[in-house]
């Protein structure tokens, strides 16, 4: 294989496996399923390290066989007459070799099965008491999560962005719209797959506060990689402070500039595919608006949210997500003025 082809599998194998960076609003971020932040995940780094320690094993071992071969191979020239011994004689020490490889690759397969088997039994092991219950819903290409609670009151919904609080679990429950997708969060648990018509759930716990990038790992169209989640684990006291600031209504246009905002949001048709809690927009096919201005991103972490990339992102999303299912809302500029003053008042 040559340097070229061995760099290209490196290079496919190794993203999301082991990288750190920031996200597009600058937050540094880890993703690196070699740096654990909660025990599912530690489980898992359990096994990849064991089955890395018995594969180098095996592979030592068979490097070290080769070269004893080569050590021990007679040699000839053209002009050698051929020995024809080992064919009139049984080579039962080969055999006995091979059988001996044999016995111990099968008990090495072997252990990797109790191996996989332990991990799986560790991750459903999970205590789940006082869990937040949150529903992560897949789009092309973004997500939508709603917090669930048995107060209907307390229920709340935002996108592209999940907060944990450190030590207390997570019940996600994962559903698709459309296409299916993968959620994977290698910091604190693996991959699990969001099919459209099937819900299904995955528990998890973040130990140490941090920001983890979650990625889609199923491609699922286009812009599948464009569809970051980032994934802040922050202290109970913390977390609880964020949620109560989402369970409010979106704060109401003081000004005159936002209350103009608001009309041309409402007759721009904005509201038929977005949600902004406390006013008559109730659209679902996009994601929810009622404190857009607080996230650090916009269009699933493809820019920052700042007021130049909000203004943009509404006047072209497709120069940025081509095959995003928002059009484009070129605006004369008092209107989108207007409009950018209302969706920054939405904190």
């Amino acid at each position: 294989m040559s340097r070229v082809a061995v760099a290209a599998v490196l290079l496919l194998a190794l993203p999301g496996i082991a990288t750190s960076g920031q996200t597009a609003a600058g937050q540094a971020v880890l993703q690196s399923a070699l740096d654990p932040a909660g025990p599912q995940a530690g489980a898992i780094f359990g096994l990849w390290q064991f089955t890395l320690a018995l594969c180098a094993i095996v592979f030592a071992a068979i490097v070290a066989a080769f070269l004893y071969a080569l050590w021990r191979a007679p040699r000839a020239d053209a002009g050698s007459t051929p020995d024809m011994i080992p064919l009139a004689r049984p080579e039962r020490r080969i055999h006995r070799t091979v059988l001996w490889a044999t016995v111990i690759s099968g008990a090495g397969l072997a252990m990797l099965l109790v191996a996989d088997m332990w991990t799986a039994r560790a991750l459903a092991r999970l205590p789940l008491q006082d869990a937040v219950r949150i529903e992560l819903v897949g789009h092309q290409w973004w997500w939508e999560v709603r917090y669930a609670d048995a107060d209907a009151a307390r229920s709340f919904t935002t996108a592209n962005e999940l907060r944990l609080p450190v030590g207390r679990p997570a019940i996600v429950s994962l559903q698709s719209r459309d296409v299916i997708h993968t959620l994977w969060i290698p910091n604190l648990h693996g991959k699990r797959d969001m099919i459209p018509g099937r819900s299904t759930t995955i528990a998890l716990r973040a130990d140490r506060p941090g920001v983890y990038r979650a990625q889609c790992a199923e491609f699922c169209g286009l812009e599948h990689a464009l569809m970051a989640l980032p994934v802040t684990a922050q202290s109970p006291d913390e977390y609880e402070q964020w949620a109560q600031a989402r369970r409010r209504p979106a704060a109401q246009p003081l000004t005159a500039s936002r209350q103009r905002g608001r009309a041309v949001f409402d007759d721009a048709k904005c509201a038929t595919c977005h949600t902004v809690a406390g006013s008559g927009a109730r659209g679902t096919l996009g994601p929810d608006l009622t404190h857009v201005a607080s996230r650090p991103t916009l269009a699933a972490g493809v820019l920052p949210n700042d007021r130049a990339n909000l203004q943009a992102w509404i006047v072209d999303p497709h120069r940025f997500k081509l095959g995003a299912n928002m059009p484009g809302s070129p605006l004369p500029a008092a209107d989108m003025h207007a409009l950018l003053d209302y969706l920054e008042s939405l904190q």
